[in-house]
Protein backbone atom coordinates (compact mmCIF):
# COMPACT_ATOMS: atom_id res chain seq x y z
CA UNK A 1 0.00 0.00 0.00
CA UNK A 2 1.38 3.74 -0.99
CA UNK A 3 1.98 6.11 1.51
CA UNK A 4 -0.80 8.15 -0.02
CA UNK A 5 -3.07 5.48 0.78
CA UNK A 6 -2.07 4.71 4.09
CA UNK A 7 -2.77 8.43 4.68
CA UNK A 8 -5.87 8.45 3.18
CA UNK A 9 -7.23 5.40 5.47
CA UNK A 10 -5.52 6.79 8.58
CA UNK A 11 -8.27 9.96 7.98
CA UNK A 12 -10.80 7.59 7.61
CA UNK A 13 -10.33 6.17 11.04
CA UNK A 14 -9.32 9.48 12.92
CA UNK A 15 -12.31 12.13 11.14
CA UNK A 16 -15.55 10.05 12.46
CA UNK A 17 -14.16 9.45 15.99
CA UNK A 18 -13.30 13.32 15.88
CA UNK A 19 -17.04 13.81 14.83
CA UNK A 20 -18.69 11.44 17.90
CA UNK A 21 -16.05 13.00 20.11
CA UNK A 22 -17.35 16.83 19.50
CA UNK A 23 -16.54 18.65 23.21
CA UNK A 24 -19.51 19.98 25.29
CA UNK A 25 -19.70 22.98 23.99
CA UNK A 26 -19.91 22.19 20.21
CA UNK A 27 -22.24 19.65 20.95
CA UNK A 28 -24.81 21.48 22.77
CA UNK A 29 -24.61 23.84 19.88
CA UNK A 30 -25.30 21.68 17.56
CA UNK A 31 -29.16 20.60 18.42
CA UNK A 32 -29.97 23.34 20.67
CA UNK A 33 -31.04 26.96 19.83
CA UNK A 34 -27.74 28.90 22.48
CA UNK A 35 -25.10 28.20 19.65
CA UNK A 36 -21.52 27.94 20.93
CA UNK A 37 -21.21 29.19 24.23
CA UNK A 38 -18.22 30.24 26.71
CA UNK A 39 -18.27 28.53 30.01
CA UNK A 40 -16.50 30.77 32.19
CA UNK A 41 -19.51 33.35 31.51
CA UNK A 42 -21.71 30.72 32.18
CA UNK A 43 -20.65 29.89 35.32
CA UNK A 44 -20.97 32.99 36.47
CA UNK A 45 -24.23 34.38 34.65
CA UNK A 46 -26.16 31.68 36.51
CA UNK A 47 -29.50 30.00 34.51
CA UNK A 48 -29.59 31.16 30.65
CA UNK A 49 -33.15 30.60 29.37
CA UNK A 50 -34.57 30.39 25.65
CA UNK A 51 -37.70 29.80 23.36
CA UNK A 52 -37.22 26.72 22.09
CA UNK A 53 -37.65 25.96 18.16
CA UNK A 54 -41.01 26.95 16.58
CA UNK A 55 -43.02 24.06 16.21
CA UNK A 56 -46.44 24.14 13.98
CA UNK A 57 -48.66 22.50 16.23
CA UNK A 58 -50.70 25.74 17.94
CA UNK A 59 -50.76 23.44 21.30
CA UNK A 60 -46.73 22.69 21.50
CA UNK A 61 -44.58 24.78 22.86
CA UNK A 62 -40.80 24.36 24.26
CA UNK A 63 -38.32 26.13 26.17
CA UNK A 64 -34.57 25.45 26.65
CA UNK A 65 -31.94 26.39 29.59
CA UNK A 66 -28.69 25.73 30.06
CA UNK A 67 -26.45 26.47 33.02
CA UNK A 68 -23.41 24.86 34.98
CA UNK A 69 -23.14 23.17 38.41
CA UNK A 70 -19.61 23.49 40.00
CA UNK A 71 -19.99 19.72 40.74
CA UNK A 72 -19.33 16.42 38.23
CA UNK A 73 -21.95 14.73 36.58
CA UNK A 74 -22.50 11.89 38.87
CA UNK A 75 -23.21 14.25 41.62
CA UNK A 76 -25.23 16.23 39.70
CA UNK A 77 -27.51 13.03 38.30
CA UNK A 78 -27.30 11.83 41.91
CA UNK A 79 -28.74 15.02 43.24
CA UNK A 80 -31.79 15.34 40.52
CA UNK A 81 -32.76 11.71 41.53
CA UNK A 82 -33.05 13.00 45.08
CA UNK A 83 -34.61 16.36 44.68
CA UNK A 84 -38.40 17.20 46.11
CA UNK A 85 -40.20 19.76 44.57
CA UNK A 86 -42.22 19.82 47.39
CA UNK A 87 -39.85 20.82 49.65
CA UNK A 88 -40.24 24.49 47.53
CA UNK A 89 -43.66 26.19 48.09
CA UNK A 90 -42.97 28.18 44.61
CA UNK A 91 -42.97 25.38 42.99
CA UNK A 92 -46.80 24.13 44.09
CA UNK A 93 -46.37 20.32 43.70
CA UNK A 94 -48.05 19.07 47.13
CA UNK A 95 -47.59 15.88 46.67
CA UNK A 96 -44.76 13.73 45.58
CA UNK A 97 -44.55 9.72 45.22
CA UNK A 98 -42.58 6.99 43.83
CA UNK A 99 -44.30 3.98 42.35
CA UNK A 100 -42.05 1.24 42.80
CA UNK A 101 -43.05 -2.58 41.88
CA UNK A 102 -46.27 -2.94 40.62
CA UNK A 103 -49.11 0.43 40.77
CA UNK A 104 -52.19 -0.41 42.76
CA UNK A 105 -54.61 1.61 44.64
CA UNK A 106 -52.46 1.42 47.91
CA UNK A 107 -49.68 3.00 45.59
CA UNK A 108 -51.81 6.33 45.99
CA UNK A 109 -52.73 6.18 49.79
CA UNK A 110 -51.57 9.88 49.96
CA UNK A 111 -54.79 11.04 48.51
CA UNK A 112 -56.81 9.47 50.84
CA UNK A 113 -55.69 12.65 52.68
CA UNK A 114 -54.95 15.75 49.96
CA UNK A 115 -54.10 19.20 51.35
CA UNK A 116 -56.86 21.20 51.65
CA UNK A 117 -56.34 24.80 49.35
CA UNK A 118 -58.41 26.52 47.01
CA UNK A 119 -56.76 24.13 44.27
CA UNK A 120 -57.41 20.93 45.41
CA UNK A 121 -60.94 22.17 46.26
CA UNK A 122 -61.70 23.45 42.38
CA UNK A 123 -60.42 19.83 41.58
CA UNK A 124 -62.83 18.57 43.79
CA UNK A 125 -65.53 20.34 42.49
CA UNK A 126 -65.05 19.76 38.78
CA UNK A 127 -64.70 16.08 39.89
CA UNK A 128 -68.34 16.26 40.96
CA UNK A 129 -69.54 17.85 37.91
CA UNK A 130 -67.77 15.90 35.80
CA UNK A 131 -66.59 19.14 33.87
CA UNK A 132 -65.67 18.32 30.17
CA UNK A 133 -62.75 20.09 31.60
CA UNK A 134 -61.03 16.85 32.87
CA UNK A 135 -58.62 15.15 30.87
CA UNK A 136 -59.94 11.47 31.29
CA UNK A 137 -61.84 8.56 28.53
CA UNK A 138 -65.50 8.09 28.46
CA UNK A 139 -65.27 5.35 30.04
CA UNK A 140 -63.38 6.71 32.95
CA UNK A 141 -66.10 9.47 33.14
CA UNK A 142 -68.85 6.59 33.17
CA UNK A 143 -67.62 5.29 36.41
CA UNK A 144 -67.61 8.14 38.57
CA UNK A 145 -70.99 7.81 40.80
CA UNK A 146 -72.64 10.84 42.45
CA UNK A 147 -71.44 10.38 46.18
CA UNK A 148 -68.26 8.87 45.71
CA UNK A 149 -65.21 9.79 47.21
CA UNK A 150 -63.47 12.07 44.61
CA UNK A 151 -59.85 10.80 45.25
CA UNK A 152 -60.65 7.07 45.42
CA UNK A 153 -61.97 7.75 42.30
CA UNK A 154 -58.77 9.31 41.20
CA UNK A 155 -57.13 6.55 43.15
CA UNK A 156 -58.48 4.02 41.02
CA UNK A 157 -58.19 6.04 37.79
CA UNK A 158 -54.31 6.27 38.56
CA UNK A 159 -53.82 2.84 39.31
CA UNK A 160 -55.24 1.81 36.04
CA UNK A 161 -53.31 4.19 33.92
CA UNK A 162 -50.00 3.46 36.02
CA UNK A 163 -50.30 -0.35 35.09
CA UNK A 164 -51.19 0.03 31.16
CA UNK A 165 -47.85 2.60 31.51
CA UNK A 166 -46.18 -0.59 33.13
CA UNK A 167 -47.42 -3.43 30.57
CA UNK A 168 -46.79 -1.32 27.01
CA UNK A 169 -45.77 2.74 27.46
CA UNK A 170 -47.93 6.28 26.62
CA UNK A 171 -49.21 3.96 23.80
CA UNK A 172 -51.39 2.02 25.64
CA UNK A 173 -52.52 5.28 27.87
CA UNK A 174 -56.90 5.52 27.37
CA UNK A 175 -57.74 9.01 25.06
CA UNK A 176 -59.23 12.52 26.88
CA UNK A 177 -62.40 11.67 24.91
CA UNK A 178 -64.46 13.32 27.74
CA UNK A 179 -62.54 16.05 27.31
CA UNK A 180 -63.62 19.35 24.96
CA UNK A 181 -60.00 18.53 22.71
CA UNK A 182 -59.85 14.91 22.83
CA UNK A 183 -56.12 13.81 22.03
CA UNK A 184 -54.15 10.56 22.86
CA UNK A 185 -51.30 11.12 25.40
CA UNK A 186 -48.83 8.80 23.00
CA UNK A 187 -49.33 10.68 20.43
CA UNK A 188 -48.51 13.70 21.66
CA UNK A 189 -45.48 12.74 23.19
CA UNK A 190 -44.49 11.99 19.55
CA UNK A 191 -45.93 14.56 18.31
CA UNK A 192 -43.94 16.67 20.35
CA UNK A 193 -40.43 15.47 19.28
CA UNK A 194 -41.00 15.28 15.79
CA UNK A 195 -41.22 19.04 15.41
CA UNK A 196 -38.19 19.05 17.34
CA UNK A 197 -35.55 17.75 14.56
CA UNK A 198 -32.39 18.52 16.14
CA UNK A 199 -33.56 17.53 19.72
CA UNK A 200 -34.73 14.51 18.36
CA UNK A 201 -31.65 13.60 16.22
CA UNK A 202 -29.46 13.95 19.68
CA UNK A 203 -31.93 12.03 21.93
CA UNK A 204 -34.32 9.90 19.47
CA UNK A 205 -31.90 6.90 19.88
CA UNK A 206 -32.21 7.10 23.83
CA UNK A 207 -36.13 7.94 24.08
CA UNK A 208 -36.94 5.08 21.29
CA UNK A 209 -35.62 2.73 24.43
CA UNK A 210 -37.77 4.50 26.60
CA UNK A 211 -42.04 3.82 27.40
CA UNK A 212 -42.67 7.19 26.02
CA UNK A 213 -42.95 7.20 22.52
CA UNK A 214 -44.02 4.08 21.74
CA UNK A 215 -44.31 0.68 23.38
CA UNK A 216 -42.94 -0.70 26.88
CA UNK A 217 -39.61 0.24 26.07
CA UNK A 218 -36.14 -1.35 27.34
CA UNK A 219 -34.82 0.67 29.79
CA UNK A 220 -36.35 1.02 33.18
CA UNK A 221 -38.00 3.14 34.48
CA UNK A 222 -38.67 5.41 37.57
CA UNK A 223 -42.45 6.06 38.19
CA UNK A 224 -43.58 8.09 40.13
CA UNK A 225 -47.25 10.51 40.73
CA UNK A 226 -47.59 14.06 41.85
CA UNK A 227 -50.31 16.43 42.66
CA UNK A 228 -49.88 20.08 41.98
CA UNK A 229 -51.53 22.89 40.70
CA UNK A 230 -51.56 24.13 36.89
CA UNK A 231 -53.48 27.92 36.88
CA UNK A 232 -55.38 27.43 40.75
CA UNK A 233 -56.50 24.08 39.86
CA UNK A 234 -55.20 21.24 41.61
CA UNK A 235 -53.65 18.04 38.95
CA UNK A 236 -52.75 14.70 39.42
CA UNK A 237 -50.45 12.97 36.97
CA UNK A 238 -48.20 10.31 36.30
CA UNK A 239 -44.47 10.22 35.28
CA UNK A 240 -41.92 7.80 34.48
CA UNK A 241 -37.97 9.26 34.29
CA UNK A 242 -35.67 7.24 32.34
CA UNK A 243 -31.53 7.76 32.49
CA UNK A 244 -28.80 6.64 30.79
CA UNK A 245 -24.59 7.19 30.51
CA UNK A 246 -22.70 8.80 27.27
CA UNK A 247 -19.34 8.38 26.47
CA UNK A 248 -16.49 10.46 28.58
CA UNK A 249 -18.64 10.69 31.59
CA UNK A 250 -22.16 12.17 30.72
CA UNK A 251 -25.57 11.34 31.23
CA UNK A 252 -29.13 11.94 29.45
CA UNK A 253 -32.14 11.79 30.89
CA UNK A 254 -35.66 11.80 30.17
CA UNK A 255 -38.44 12.86 32.43
CA UNK A 256 -41.70 12.70 30.97
CA UNK A 257 -46.06 13.47 32.30
CA UNK A 258 -47.63 11.28 30.62
CA UNK A 259 -50.71 11.62 32.36
CA UNK A 260 -52.50 14.72 33.44
CA UNK A 261 -56.14 15.31 34.68
CA UNK A 262 -55.78 19.09 33.65
CA UNK A 263 -54.03 22.25 32.47
CA UNK A 264 -51.55 20.32 29.92
CA UNK A 265 -52.02 17.13 28.01
CA UNK A 266 -48.45 15.75 28.43
CA UNK A 267 -45.19 17.11 29.22
CA UNK A 268 -41.51 15.73 28.27
CA UNK A 269 -38.14 16.91 29.93
CA UNK A 270 -34.79 15.74 28.47
CA UNK A 271 -31.72 17.10 30.06
CA UNK A 272 -27.87 16.01 28.58
CA UNK A 273 -25.11 16.52 30.99
CA UNK A 274 -21.33 16.89 30.46
CA UNK A 275 -18.41 17.21 31.91
CA UNK A 276 -16.49 20.57 32.06
CA UNK A 277 -13.47 22.27 33.30
CA UNK A 278 -14.36 26.37 34.89
CA UNK A 279 -12.71 27.73 37.58
CA UNK A 280 -10.41 24.98 37.16
CA UNK A 281 -12.49 21.95 38.89
CA UNK A 282 -14.50 19.66 37.29
CA UNK A 283 -18.12 21.00 36.72
CA UNK A 284 -21.16 20.07 34.27
CA UNK A 285 -22.49 21.38 31.71
CA UNK A 286 -26.12 21.11 31.63
CA UNK A 287 -28.97 21.49 29.18
CA UNK A 288 -32.71 21.29 29.85
CA UNK A 289 -35.57 20.99 26.99
CA UNK A 290 -39.19 21.21 28.21
CA UNK A 291 -41.61 20.43 25.68
CA UNK A 292 -45.36 20.55 26.78
CA UNK A 293 -48.91 20.05 24.69
CA UNK A 294 -51.72 22.20 26.38
CA UNK A 295 -55.08 22.90 24.31
CA UNK A 296 -55.38 26.23 26.09
CA UNK A 297 -52.18 26.95 24.28
CA UNK A 298 -53.90 26.61 21.23
CA UNK A 299 -56.40 29.34 21.46
CA UNK A 300 -53.53 32.48 22.04
CA UNK A 301 -51.91 34.58 19.43
CA UNK A 302 -49.93 37.07 19.13
CA UNK A 303 -49.41 38.93 22.64
CA UNK A 304 -51.19 36.62 24.52
CA UNK A 305 -49.07 33.82 23.26
CA UNK A 306 -45.66 35.55 24.14
CA UNK A 307 -47.23 36.62 27.52
CA UNK A 308 -47.77 32.59 27.89
CA UNK A 309 -43.71 31.58 26.67
CA UNK A 310 -42.75 34.24 29.19
CA UNK A 311 -44.53 32.46 32.24
CA UNK A 312 -43.29 28.94 30.77
CA UNK A 313 -39.60 30.23 30.84
CA UNK A 314 -40.09 32.06 34.05
CA UNK A 315 -41.22 28.79 35.64
CA UNK A 316 -38.79 26.72 34.50
CA UNK A 317 -35.71 29.51 35.52
CA UNK A 318 -37.17 29.28 38.93
CA UNK A 319 -37.30 25.93 39.26
CA UNK A 320 -33.50 25.18 37.56
CA UNK A 321 -32.31 27.84 39.67
CA UNK A 322 -33.43 26.58 42.77
CA UNK A 323 -31.49 23.23 41.89
CA UNK A 324 -28.34 25.10 41.13
CA UNK A 325 -28.73 27.27 44.40
CA UNK A 326 -28.85 23.85 45.98
CA UNK A 327 -25.77 22.11 44.32
CA UNK A 328 -23.07 25.07 44.35
CA UNK A 329 -22.61 25.03 47.67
Amino acid sequence: MSLNCIYRFVLLLIVPATVIAADPVTEMGEFSVFGKVGLDELAQSGVKTATGAPMSTPRYLSTQTCFIIPKPPDQVLAAMKRFDPTAHRELKVYLNSELSGSPSAASFAKLNNPPQNSAVQALSAATKAMSQDLQISRAEAQKYSAGQPVFAFWTDLLAKRAQDFAAGGASRQAPYDHSKNPVQPGQELNGLMKQQPKVNRQFGGFLGATGLLGGKGSLQADNYWQLLEVEDVGVVTLGASYTRTTPGGGAQLADGFYYASGGYNVALTLYQLWPVNTGGQTSTLVWRGDFISANTLGTLHGIERLASEGAMRKDISKAATIFLRENSR
